[in-house]
């Protein structure tokens, strides 16, 4: 009965989540789920912060193709403007007499080919075709498109069927040679399904998110908005996220608000709280969770528990879902886990989730409007604490967070513990841990239905209660970065258990004998904890997940690799000590090879003397410690064999995203690593046996190799001096980051790269010439090095010879119009005869330079400027003995100065006349003689300036009545 009563208990939460309410009978459906249609015409002229989006679109559709038909979607998440962008697109001169044919259809939600075919036939020929049959209205589309280029926009379609889309294309394939058709959709696996092209549509950036609230709140304002209103205006912008729609809507909901209490009121407010008539915001997004399948559901609605902003491990959402039975099901044939990715990634395909913009492929974030969402579909039954209870803690509550950089002080008198289900911390700043006012078995005996624990963190937990063994519905503890030194015997009692996290329990030395009992464990995460030799205790769990972080082989019989064959590895793993097996059989019953769900692996050697090393052995050695195919990282460190193994040479890990050789020294060639297609990031350290990479051993003789390398570093690579890429052609397509550190001896050129966002050389004291399309260059210790023309923002260059480099450089970049950050930083050297020494720094030749830094130039005595720069805003001169002019007439040719640093310039006595810019803000003046004696006539009546710094400044040479301005503080 008490079962019968917990699961009836179960199924109510479960309404809720649905949304099921109670009634006395049938109820239609009152057509919340309908979505709205538009037509090809934009309500707005202009469309804010999508000049790139809309230029990719168009080039898109105007460029020459071989193919019939092509296709590509925008995806994205609802509320972004997709509609939008294609109706500016849509209507856009430039396309105009591309295409003989233009059709806009908003496609209906329940995808129905007669139906479809029906509305794209009808929106052609302008008229109404009533056949019922689908042969009729196909043939005649097909008679209308045939041989004629034509432009097709499907706006919002939903459909994830591909045969249905099949059979929808059938007459569109007709079209004349270059025809498009451009899709909207909030799922990528509409996309999917169409075999189309993607482009995803990210939130506004910050600017471009002002501009648009401000259209609709201060339309007409005259002749400013009110101080006070855009102060809380900001705050509600920041609530909307980037996200167009509710910028758009807030903003014009606010506009005829004219009391300052009603914005503070909306500001304060949730946006859900809004009715349909005032926002579009709800019923758009509530579409996207109404359209969920219900397993789905039940998964999104359980993030309520998560954070606005919180960055979250899928793994560990997957690991509640788990816990929860959310993957459980009758008829579902995969494992647990297997059915939990998949429901991530649906819902990451349908923009519930989006990738964490931190480079960690791991971690994924929820925009904040879908964040209220989940709380909104989820709010008697998942709450926050410390964030929710303004709304009120309802007795339904079956799910309960806190923030753990707080200290938590117990429940309060709202909650009924005994009825709880999970109990976790959300950690928003990765580290910090968090008391607990109560006692760990006080806490323990309010739970009853618990079932999801996590006391990770929780700075008084040294000892595990013996009460632990009542929490019988347990299936999920977290005892992570605890002070724990054992487990209580009562730990067997926990027979539902599936995961248990240990991680990083330095203090438990001891292994809980316990687990072997635990017979639905399913999940057990080991790394970083005290136990010395953990394989060795594993043996008995044939079926559990193992996560352990690293093995020590040794060379005693009690401790070998051959340990690691029983267990089913997941996630990361680092062998160490290679150089202790002493048969390379052994390696190959570690079975490596038997281990899908191992992600990144690092091999490492620690040789004391390998001048008398067997290589062949530890080539062998290698060789047999062949991964699975799914491997995602691999790093291999110190390895002395002469060639990389085979399973590297042939291309058997076609998954990779990371890959790291270091310190390899008598490796004389690299692999193909230009056929691997997921390839993301590859750093080659050390490898001083290469002196030069060929097209054929690098690339792979492949025309498109390193497809999706997006960074690539070489460090420390001493003999090398040759990179044969001449013949490569389409290599590295999407490369951003590229460093090239301490290669004494390359003197070649490097390849074109055609999408870099930042290049880093430093000490290649040989290589002379260097073809730039980067956005950002750094330069170290490069003193021959010339840059060709170039398009870059950013450019530093800083060691010896930079000076006497830049000197020829700045004739290379006469007018460089995208310039805007310019650094040069030289310890202070003579200028050799055979190179021009720069003694006038031509400002004007920089029109979008923003910040110039100058350090080390002996014989540079001004900088001239003759023409008005509005976007100069710091200047920096540093150690130039003989400067002696700042820019004449600088008050009015650099408006928007606003910092000036000068130290090491003895010569410079004076500011110039007409004084400085009305709009600096700060100076800073170092070791710079009799300089500070100008300032008193420097500045004009309304000044801006709020911080003076005078350092290193001989005592006679301060004026005598000191130096004093309004509202400036002076250091």
């Amino acid at each position: 009965m008490a079962q019968v009563i917990e699961d009836l208990g179960y199924l109510a939460d479960e309404s809720n989540i649905l949304g099921l309410k109670k009634g006395g009978g049938v109820e239609v459906g009152s057509g919340s789920s309908s979505k709205l249609t538009y037509s090809s015409l934009p309500n707005e002229s202009v469309i804010y912060g999508r000049d790139n989006d809309k230029e990719f679109l168009i080039q898109w559709l105007t460029s020459d193709t071989h193919n019939n038909l092509s296709i590509l979607s925008i995806v994205g998440m609802g509320g972004l403007g997709k509609t939008s962008l294609a109706q500016h697109v849509f209507n856009d001169q430039r396309i105009k007499d591309k295409f003989g044919i233009k059709a806009w259809v908003s496609v209906p939600q329940e995808f129905d080919v007669l139906k479809v075919s029906r509305a794209i036939l009808d929106t052609i020929t302008g008229s109404t075709e009533r056949s019922m049959q689908q042969e009729v209205i196909q043939r005649s589309l097909k008679e209308e498109l045939a041989g004629k280029k034509f432009l097709l926009v499907l706006d919002d379609v939903w459909n994830e069927n591909p045969s249905k889309w099949e059979d929808v294309q059938k007459p569109l394939v007709f079209g004349g040679q270059g025809s498009r058709i451009l899709v909207t959709a909030r799922g990528e696996k509409v996309a999917d399904s169409m075999r189309s092209e993607k482009h995803h549509l990210e939130i506004l950036k910050e600017d471009y998110c002002w501009e648009l609230f401000a259209k609709h709140a201060f339309q007409g304002a005259n002749p400013q908005p009110d101080p006070d209103f855009v102060e809380i205006a900001k705050k509600i912008v920041k609530k909307c996220d980037g996200l167009p729609l509710a910028l758009k809507t807030m903003g014009s909901l606010l506009h005829n608000k004219s009391f300052l209490w009603e914005w503070e009121n909306i500001m304060r407010s949730d946006i859900w709280d809004l009715s349909e008539n005032e926002s579009g915001i709800l019923p758009a997004l509530k579409l996207s969770y109404i359209h969920l399948p219900s397993h789905l559901k039940k998964c999104f609605a359980f993030c309520a528990l998560l954070p606005k902003g919180y960055q979250f491990d899928k793994d560990i959402l997957i690991q509640w879902w788990m816990a929860q039975n959310f993957l459980e099901s009758p008829i579902q044939k995969k494992s647990p886990t297997e059915a939990g990715e998949q429901y991530f990634n649906d819902l990451l395909s349908w923009s519930f989730f989006q990738q964490s913009s931190n480079q960690d492929e791991e971690r994924f974030i929820m925009h904040d409007l879908l964040n209220d969402l989940a709380k909104y579909v989820c709010k008697d039954v998942c709450i926050s604490i410390g964030v929710d209870e303004q709304e009120g803690i309802s007795k339904t509550t079956r799910h309960c967070s806190f923030l753990s950089e707080f200290c938590f002080d117990g429940f309060g008198s709202s909650i009924d513990t005994q009825k709880l289900h999970t109990f976790t911390q959300t950690d928003p700043n990765s580290g910090w841990v968090w008391d607990c006012k109560m006692s760990i078995d006080d806490l323990f005996s309010r739970f009853k239905l618990i079932r999801v624990l996590s006391l990770n963190r929780c700075r008084i937990l040294t000892d595990v209660p013996e009460s632990i063994g009542n929490l019988k519905h347990l299936r999920s503890l977290d005892l992570s970065w605890t002070q724990i030194e054992k487990l209580p015997d009562s730990m067997s009692l926990l027979y539902k258990l599936q995961i248990l996290k240990l991680n990083e329990c330095r203090r438990l030395k001891q292994f809980p004998s316990c687990l072997h009992k635990l017979q639905n464990l399913r999940c057990l995460e080991l790394v970083g904890i005290g136990v010395e030799n953990v394989a060795a205790h594993l043996g008995k769990l044939k079926n559990v997940q193992v996560s352990m972080s690293s093995f020590h082989v040794e060379k005693s019989k009690e401790i070998n690799i051959q340990q690691l064959g029983q267990l089913n590895l997941h996630g990361s793993l680092t062998i160490d000590d290679l150089q202790n097996i002493e048969n390379p059989s052994y390696a190959l019953e570690a079975n490596l090879e038997s281990k899908p769900h191992l992600a990144e692996l690092w091999l490492t050697w620690n040789f004391i003397d390998s001048s008398f090393v067997d290589s062949e052995k530890v080539e062998d050695v290698v060789e047999n410690l062949r991964p699975l195919k799914y491997l995602k990282k691999l790093s291999i460190w110190n390895y002395i064999g002469k060639h990389f193994p085979n399973w590297l040479l042939h291309n058997s890990l076609p998954n990779l995203v990371s890959l790291v050789f270091v310190d390899c020294r008598s490796c004389e060639r690299l692999p193909p690593l230009g056929l691997l297609p997921f390839l993301n990031h590859l750093s080659i350290v050390g490898l001083d046996g290469i002196m030069s990479i060929i097209d054929a051993d690098f690339h792979g003789n492949n025309s498109s190799s390193f497809k999706s390398l997006q960074r690539l570093y070489f460090s420390d690579m001493r003999q090398w001096e040759k990179w044969d890429c001449q013949a490569v052609r389409g290599a590295f397509p999407r490369l951003q980051h590229f460093s090239i550190k301490n290669c004494p001896k390359l003197r070649a050129h490097l390849p074109k790269f055609v999408a870099l966002k930042d290049l880093y050389v430093s000490n290649c004291e040989q290589l002379e010439a260097l073809i730039v399309s980067a956005i950002e260059l750094r330069l170290q210790d490069c003193g021959k090095l010339q840059l060709e023309r170039s398009t870059m923002k950013k450019l530093t260059m800083d060691g010896h010879g930079m000076a006497a480099s830049s000197v020829a450089m700045v004739g290379h970049m006469l007018f460089d119009t995208s310039l805007e950050y310019f650094s040069i930083c030289s310890p202070l050297e003579t200028i050799s005869d055979d190179c021009v020494s720069l003694k006038i720094f031509p400002l004007d030749f920089f029109p979008k330079l923003r910040t110039l830094k100058l350090s080390g130039f002996p014989d540079l005595q001004m900088i001239s400027k003759d023409h008005v720069l509005n976007h100069l805003r710091h200047l920096t001169i540093d150690n130039c003995p003989k400067f002696e002019s700042l820019p004449a007439n600088m008050h009015m040719l650099l408006p928007s100065l606003i910092g000036i640093d000068i130290k090491d310039c003895p010569r410079l006595e004076s500011f110039p006349e007409g004084g400085l810019p009305s709009n600096l803000k700060y100076i800073t003046l170092n070791n710079c003689s009799r300089l500070h004696v100008s300032l008193k006539g420097a500045f004009r009546d309304g000044s801006s300036l709020e911080i003076l710094t005078i350092n290193n400044v001989e005592a006679e040479c301060f004026p005598e009545e000191g130096l004093s301005f309004a509202g400036t503080t002076l250091w």
